[in-house]
C-alpha cells in the first residue's frame, strides 16, 4: 500500500530526476553523493552528512561570476568548492536526488543586517533578492535546508552555524549570537524542479549592476568578517 504522506509519483519522479543545473547523473556528484552516505543506515542520516558536505565543504563566495552559468551548477560548485546561495542549494539537491531522495531549490527575498561592509556596498543594498535553498522530501513531508554559510565564515561574523537534522526545517538565522537582528524572510519565490538560470541572470543584472558589471567585483567574505569583528 503506498504511503498516504507520499509525494505524487509523478511529482517524485521528477524531484528525483537529474537537471541541467540539479545535475545529479554527473559522475562526480554520483561518486561524492556514495561516499558521503557511505554507512548513513536512514534518509535523516543521509541528509546530515550531505547537508554538512556542502555547507563546509563548500566556502559561501558571493562574488562569483553571475554571467557564468557555471556558478549556477551543483557539478560545478562541489568541484570549485565554493559558490553563492543558490548554487549550493543546487549542489546539496543534486547529492540528494543521487542519493535516492527527491530534492528540489525554492527562492526567497531576504533582507541581510549582517553583511559585510563590501558587500552591502557592491550591493547597494541589505536585500537578497531569490536567496536559494534546497527542499528535500523527507518523513513525508517537504524540509527546507539552507547550506549556505559554513562554519568558519559563521564564526567570523558571529553566528552560529545551521545545523540540519534532516526532518526539522533549517533556514537562515534570524538573530546573530548576540541576539542582534540577521536574516529576515521578506517574499516567498516559491520552488523550482531546476535553476531558472536566465531568469536569475537576468534578476541579478537589473537588481545588483554594481555586483555584476564586467569584470565582477572582488572580494573575499571571510577576511572582511574578521576585519571588521576586529574593529568593533
Amino acid at each position: 500500500m503506498a504511503d498516504t504522506n507520499d509525494i505524487d509519483a509523478s511529482e517524485r519522479a521528477v524531484c528525483l530526476a537529474p537537471a541541467d543545473y540539479i545535475d545529479s547523473d554527473h559522475p562526480e556528484v554520483r561518486a561524492l553523493a556514495a561516499q558521503t552516505t557511505a554507512g548513513a543506515a536512514t534518509p535523516d542520516d543521509k541528509l546530515r552528512a550531505l547537508y554538512l558536505a556542502v555547507r563546509d565543504g563548500v566556502r559561501y563566495d558571493p562574488y562569483v561570476d553571475f554571467r557564468s552559468a557555471e556558478v549556477f551548477r551543483g557539478s560545478s560548485v562541489l568541484r570549485a568548492q565554493r559558490g553563492y546561495c543558490v548554487g549550493k542549494a543546487a549542489a546539496f539537491a543534486a547529492l540528494c536526488r543521487a542519493s535516492g531522495i527527491p530534492a528540489r531549490v525554492r527562492f526567497a527575498d531576504v533582507r541581510n543586517h549582517l553583511a559585510t561592509e563590501n558587500l552591502t556596498k557592491s550591493m547597494g543594498t541589505d536585500l537578497f533578492a531569490w536567496h536559494g535553498y534546497t527542499e528535500c522530501w523527507n518523513a513525508g513531508r517537504w524540509v527546507k535546508a539552507s547550506p549556505t554559510f559554513n562554519l568558519t565564515l559563521c564564526q567570523k561574523l558571529g553566528v552560529a552555524p545551521l545545523d540540519f537534522d534532516g526532518r526539522t526545517d533549517s533556514v537562515m538565522q534570524a538573530f546573530d549570537t548576540k541576539d542582534a537582528r540577521f536574516m529576515e524572510y521578506v517574499r516567498d519565490h516559491g520552488a523550482y524542479f531546476d535553476v531558472p538560470v536566465k531568469f536569475l541572470q537576468a534578476e541579478m543584472f537589473a537588481q545588483y549592476p554594481h555586483l555584476v558589471r564586467e569584470g565582477g567585483v572582488r572580494g573575499d567574505m571571510e577576511q572582511e568578517a574578521e576585519r571588521e569583528r576586529a574593529k568593533a
